[in-house]
This record gives structure tokens, C-alpha cells and sequence, in this order.
């Protein structure tokens, strides 16, 4: 059965499993389910708890050796299994036989890496699938990163202002482990329930941590406030102006292909896939594809021109100054335009 990350806890309260499997790429959100797990099946009395790392020539007999070992110091056990690799055809087998022929005195959590749509739905893994509670993780969207820090503090029996969840959530800007880092700050600070504002500006830095892609990501979507403060982000932290003009002229000769041969009749599907934009960037591009016309990204690439000429000193310009209007105009929409005076100031 499937388990959505955020019902994992109500799951939790009823009756456990035999075995799960959590996957996914963002490290601090499967380790915290892996603990919320670990932790409900020690209160339950498992108490013994033994691991596995799969490397090259794992023995996967290890597994069945321990899975039929009575324990030494308790009636039951924990057996953890971190693959972070590919899935070979000795671990499909391994795992969906011991999933088959469960043990109520072992528990098995089993985690990998992020599991391609081809694996998770192959004949094999829909089979294991009805057998066992698969935890599936995604990276966090901008709109889902506060909420998911309220439920931190929840879970801590604590509550947070709206207006320092606000300053909170904008000064780690995304970055998980920094929120978390900053979370566990907090409710050291404060024996309170209530963090309040004034306890989170004192308390919390500037933890932001950008990269290129974190800026064309954020103009693709049109979001405008966030790609000022990525690009000044980038401007304090050392970033060369040729590497993000490099980065933005990527996704404008990008946009203008896709759109291109989309107005030329040919498939979605297949223009995506030929122009490199796979799945986790679909819904970007379908974003900026909405708001620009082939004509507005042939003039953002004249504009892009521009400034590689001002990096290059054939014009006399403010190079910061022109890739802000970069970002201005790939990120245009009239709610943003009336923002542009104020951000710019």
C-alpha cells in the first residue's frame, strides 16, 4: 500500500506493518521517516535492531540468515536495509520473497534512492506493492515548505506565529536541513510553546545556500521576488556573471525550441523529451510557457547578448544591473511588473 509522507503519522498510530520501503532523494525527509518508523516499532517491542548496507557483492542470504535468527536479547527485531544503488534482479527477488513470507517478530525498512516511474511500475514492483507500506518522497514545493514547518513544531508540541513562520520560512528559503538545524534551535531556546517573531529574529540566521539552477528555476515559474533575492545571493556568495548567463541563455534557447516545434504541431511528450525536459522540470516549463511567446524569448535572447557583451567590456554597462533586467523580463507577468520598482530600489 501506498503511504503518503504526510499520513505517516496517523498510519503510525494504528497497527504496523512487517515491512516498508522509503524512497527518495531528499535525505532528511527519509531519515525522518525512517525514525518515525524505528522509533513506533521500538515502543511496540522491537527492541534488537540490526543493519545492512547493499555495496558490491552484498550477500543478499544475509538477509533470509537474519531474517530466520532468533534473536539473542529480545522476542523481536528491526531489520534496516539502505540500498543506494540501482535494484538488481537479486535484490527484486530478495526483497519481494521476504516481503511474501513475513515474520511478526521482524520488521523490515528497507530504503533506497528515488525510484524511477519505470521501476514503480513494472509487474514486479506493483506485486511487492500490495505486500508492504511504500513511502514514496518528494522534494518539497515552495508552497508545501511551510506548512511542513508548522508540523515540525507540532510535532514537538509547539506552535508558531504566523509572522515568524513567515520570517522563518524565508530566511532558509527551501534548504531542508537548515530548517531543521534551525527548528531544533528554536525549541532549545524556549521552554515557551509558543516560538513568537521577536524569538526567531534573534535566533535565526540567513541560511539560504543558492545555486544557478535554484535561479532559472524560480524565473521559469515566474517567481520574481525569489529570483532577485537568488541573484543577489549569488552576486554576495562569488558567482561568476558568465556561469548564471551561461545558466539563463540555457533555458531561453530551450523555451524558444519547445516552443517552436509546439506551435509547429509536433507532441508535448515528444518535444520534451528531445529538448532534455524531463519530468521534475515539466512543470516549470509549462509555467513559462504560459506566460511567453516565442517573440518575448527571441527578445530575451537579444537582451541575453547584451550582457554577455557588457561581461565581455564591448559595452559600457552595469553587468549586475542588465542580468537583473534578464531576470525582470523572463519572469514578467502584470502582477510582477508592478513589483519591479520596489524590488529594483
Amino acid at each position: 500500500m501506498k503511504i503518503n509522507l504526510n499520513q505517516l503519522t496517523q498510519h503510525l498510530a494504528g497497527h504496523l506493518l512487517p515491512f516498508y520501503l522509503i524512497s527518495g532523494d531528499e535525505p532528511l525527509l527519509v531519515q525522518k521517516a525512517s525514525d518515525q518508523i524505528r522509533e513506533k516499532a521500538k515502543a511496540s517491542g522491537y527492541d534488537e535492531r540490526e543493519r545492512f548496507q547493499v555495496e558490491a557483492g552484498f550477500d543478499w542470504n544475509e538477509l533470509f540468515q537474519s531474517a530466520n535468527e532468533m534473536s539473542l536479547f529480545s522476542s523481536r527485531k528491526t531489520i534496516e536495509v539502505r540500498i543506494p544503488g540501482k535494484l538488481t534482479d537479486h535484490a527484486r527477488k530478495t526483497l519481494l520473497e521476504l516481503a511474501e513470507r513475513p515474520n511478526e517478530d521482524n520488521l523490515f525498512i528497507v530504503v533506497t534512492g528515488k525510484l524511477e516511474s519505470s521501476t514503480t511500475k513494472s509487474k514486479w514492483f506493483l506485486q511487492l506493492e500490495k505486500q508492504i507500506g511504500f513511502i514514496q518522497i518528494w522534494p518539497l514545493e515552495n508552497k508545501d515548505f511551510a506548512p511542513w514547518i508548522r508540523q515540525q513544531f507540532a510535532m514537538h508540541n509547539h506552535t508558531i506565529e504566523p509572522e515568524a513562520l513567515d520570517i522563518l520560512a524565508d530566511r532558509v528559503d527551501g534548504n531542508l536541513l537548515a530548517a531543521h538545524q534551525e527548528i531544533e534551535k528554536l525549541l532549545l531556546l524556549t521552554e515557551n510553546p509558543l516560538i513568537n517573531t521577536e524569538l526567531v529574529i534573534q535566533a535565526v540566521g540567513d541560511s539560504s545556500r543558492y545555486d544557478v539552477f535554484d535561479l532559472t528555476n524560480a524565473c521559469l515559474f515566474g517567481e520574481l521576488p525569489r529570483a532577485v533575492k537568488i541573484l543577489n545571493g549569488l552576486k554576495a556568495e562569488g558567482t561568476e556573471a558568465p556561469i548564471i548567463l551561461w545558466a539563463l541563455s540555457r533555458e531561453l534557447r530551450t523555451l524558444s525550441m519547445v516552443l517552436t516545434r509546439l506551435s509547429a504541431g509536433q507532441p508535448k511528450r515528444q518535444v520534451f523529451q528531445q529538448n532534455g525536459v524531463w519530468k521534475n522540470r515539466e512543470a516549470a516549463y509549462e509555467a513559462a510557457m504560459s506566460r511567453c511567446s516565442i517573440s518575448l524569448i527571441n527578445k530575451l535572447l537579444t537582451q541575453a547578448g547584451r550582457v554577455d557583451s557588457t561581461i565581455k567590456g564591448l559595452e559600457k554597462s552595469d553587468t549586475w544591473m542588465e542580468l537583473h533586467a534578464l531576470i525582470l523580463g523572463m519572469c514578467r507577468t502584470d502582477a510582477n511588473t508592478r513589483l519591479i520598482p520596489a524590488l529594483i530600489s
